[in-house]
């Protein structure tokens, strides 16, 4: 059962994974490192989350990840991510990766076939222009139709029209359905993926991983006893503790960097 976490306050969950000999910690971007924002692609990690993370990329024996839906090439802008930066990236829900030390490791797949993305983008922006306060997200692998502007009736309108659309022209491709977007991918990874692929890549003990949304219950739902899932948010999840924002990850964060700290002295 999800238990909610006062910031301030100590818990077992929190000291048990701060003391596992190797850490990976990995965060969802939106709503997670970023508050969600009208405008996708002005999404910023908080200053005060950024500052947490590189005090934990410090210690030895801990790695940090983005773990995100967005394409990379979107994933490294709006992570303002630098050729030697020490955070990994998953991007694609897991079907591409970035390393610290090793650059693009796409994991292995079909690629989309020729032509089928740009031709349900060029499909699909009919229907989003017909919709005020819709947007179509290209991806590597298909797209991303973004509502959060938009009221709640021209987002259903929008969604049933895309999801026929799909349908129709794509039905093997992968749906998800998020907060205020809903997404098609000709990839089945989902960030379950991630999570092995970066508890493989840095032979990792344990995993620290948050997220906000539906996709991430992927990932929440496949960490393993000596991991810890976090919600932020409302919303069901199989988390062990949720907090309320990003302001609040900050916080744990800055919690779990004090315990595994002073673990090494």
């Amino acid at each position: 059962m999800t238990r909610t976490w006062t910031p301030g306050t100590a818990d077992d969950a929190l000291t048990a994974i701060a003391a596992t000999p190797r850490l990976v910690i990995a965060l969802d971007f939106d709503g997670v490192a970023s508050p969600l924002v009208a405008e996708p692609m002005a999404a910023r990690a908080l200053p005060e989350v950024k500052t947490q993370l590189d005090r934990l990329a410090a210690l030895p024996d801990t790695f940090i990840a983005y773990v995100s839906g967005r394409s990379m090439h979107d994933l490294q802008e709006i992570t303002e991510h630098t050729a030697d930066s020490h955070v990994t990236l998953a991007g694609s829900h897991g079907a591409q990766y970035w390393f610290p030390g090793i650059g693009d490791a796409d994991a292995p797949g079909t690629s989309t076939e020729e032509g089928a993305r740009e031709a349900l983008w060029a499909a699909a922006q009919p229907i989003v222009d017909r919709h005020e306060n819709v947007r179509l997200e290209p991806k590597t692998f298909g797209m991303g139709i973004h509502t959060r502007q938009a009221s709640p009736e021209v987002e259903a309108a929008a969604f049933a029209e895309i999801d026929a659309l799909v349908a129709e022209r794509f039905p093997h491709w992968r749906r998800r359905s998020g907060h205020r977007v809903l997404e098609f991918s000709s990839r089945a990874e989902g960030k379950d993926t991630a999570m092995s692929a970066l508890r493989e890549h840095f032979d990792a003990t344990g995993i620290f991983f948050a997220g906000d949304d539906v996709t991430d219950e992927d990932a929440l739902r496949v960490l393993q006893p000596g991991d810890l899932g976090v919600r932020v948010g409302p919303g069901e999840s199989a988390a062990t503790l949720r907090v309320e924002n990003p302001q609040q990850i900050a916080a744990l964060l800055e919690a779990l960097a004090n315990e595994r700290a002073a673990g090494r002295e």
